[in-house]
């Protein structure tokens, strides 16, 4: 362990939060979930609209909580205050205000965790156990300022990953953020339902400029539709806009590059130096993804040789391209697991990805995916419109899941084999049946289509 002091104090939480300490206390960490609870913790009983966290207290003190954040009596130390949620906005503004780490903020309609892991990596290898980064997808309006007071003061480098589903959203999160460096990872038709164009979501995207610190840097992708639109928002709070791409003219470029079945291969030039690395991750979406990575590192003044060594390890991301062996008759098969979340470009991405992998010998390769969520009136289109893509990758068998896969199903069944069934479960029993051994499976759809079941179904399985 790096830490030596506590992340926080009784008295430190009572002055950050304008609350009453009933007793002295250290902890080493904070959560609102008291199943995260596994000792030192300070627990925060936030009062939602669905659930009151006063309901854990006991939960979590049992389980070794060492202080909470509440708004009730408690018999137990803690900090009480008027508003638990106003409480943790205010202990997330008091660790942001007494660092003093370079902080990076990553937004993007795709590729936001995928650029937060990799930049932890990346900026790790030169900063050893000081780079602080939000776990899982704490991106929204309780997890940003979550991960901020998890900070420890030390940091060196402050990683956040911020998302929305509507205007106005990212303009709160990054003002209690305050990056030195923000970058938009990608724009594209994530969230339709609540934007009348995809130029309404590149604006709402380019909110997260606004909380640059005075001579912050924005990074912005070159190939995007949107860029100058990205640009025009980011130019009057950025001292200095840097660019990513395969595009001539941007100032992170990819001159060469190969996508290859387990990873991918690049030759990058960047500020007058040559990069030439290796990606744990394959598929030119991480490609995009990696040159955003030293497009920060270079504004971050980290060392750009060890991130393109730090790429190398990116693999395994769970529900973000991780890949699974299980046994099966006579041999084994491949599972890629992209279960968390899809939109338009992310499941043409994942799909791209298996069409690259030469299954072997008898092997097919099979897909689930998964309905997409929060695309409007124009879900029929965009669901039908991964027809090219799934034929482009010459995959045998498909199984949907979810009725708004029905327009798709309906030019699939005309080209290939396809089932539309209803639900994850169904969708587990009809592959387990189904999955040979030599094949490989992408599963990927949105999160409220439970795709992760299918893959943690299948390695339950093959653990019996």
């Amino acid at each position: 362990m790096r830490r030596v002091t506590p992340l926080w104090t009784a008295d430190s939480i009572a002055t950050a939060t304008g609350g009453t300490a009933s007793a002295p206390f250290e902890v080493d960490s904070v959560t609102f979930d008291s199943r995260e609870v596994i000792g030192g913790e300070l627990f925060i009983a936030l009062q939602g609209e669905a659930d009151d966290g006063h309901r854990f207290v006991a939960s979590a003190v049992a389980r070794g909580a060492t202080g909470l954040l509440v708004s009730e009596a408690v018999a137990a130390p803690h900090v009480r205050v008027a508003d638990t949620t106003a409480a943790l906005n205010a202990l997330g503004s008091a660790a942001r205000a007494r660092t003093s780490a370079t902080i990076i903020g990553v937004t993007g309609s795709v590729g936001k965790t995928g650029v937060k892991e990799a930049l932890r990596l990346a900026l790790g290898r030169s900063a050893p156990e000081r780079v602080h980064a939000s776990v899982k997808s704490y991106n929204n309006h309780t997890g940003v300022p979550l991960s901020l007071a998890r900070m420890p003061a030390d940091s060196r480098y402050g990683v956040f990953e911020m998302g929305m589903n509507h205007a106005g959203e990212l303009a709160a999160l990054t003002q209690l953020v305050r990056p030195h460096i923000a970058i938009v990872t990608w724009v594209a038709s994530a969230h339709r339902e609540f934007f009348v164009s995809e130029a309404a979501i590149a604006d709402a995207k380019g909110e997260i400029f606004s909380g640059l610190l005075p001579g912050g840097i924005a990074v912005v992708p070159y190939d995007n539709p949107h860029r100058d639109r990205l640009i025009a928002h980011a130019a009057p709070h950025a001292a200095r806009i840097i660019t990513f791409g395969l595009g001539e003219g941007a100032d992170v470029r990819a001159t060469d590059f190969a996508v290859l079945p387990d990873c991918t291969t690049a030759r990058a030039e960047l500020f007058g130096e040559t990069l030439i690395f290796k990606i744990g991750m394959a598929g030119r979406h991480w490609l995009g993804n990696a040159l955003g990575v030293l497009a920060v590192v270079h504004a971050a003044g980290g060392d750009l040789a060890l991130a393109g060594l730090a790429l190398a390890e990116l693999s395994d991301l769970p529900g973000r391209g991780s890949r699974h062996r299980i046994a099966r008759d006579e041999g084994s098969a491949v599972i890629i697991d992209e279960s968390y979340n899809a939109n338009p470009t992310s499941m043409a991405a994942a799909i791209g990805v298996l069409g690259g992998i030469v299954p072997a010998a008898r092997g097919r390769r099979l897909a689930v995916l998964g309905a997409m969520g929060e695309l409007g009136s124009g879900s029929a289109d965009f669901h039908a419109g991964l027809a090219p893509a799934i034929e482009a990758a010459w995959i045998t068998r498909v199984i949907l899941v979810g009725a708004a896969m029905q327009p798709l199903a309906d030019i699939l069944r005309l080209r290939l084999s396809t089932v539309l069934v209803e639900d994850a479960a169904a969708a587990l029993a009809l592959v387990t049946r189904e999955l040979k051994a030599d094949d490989v499976l992408l599963v990927k759809g949105s999160n409220n289509t439970k795709l992760a079941t299918v893959v943690a179904g299948l390695i339950r399985e093959n653990a019996a």
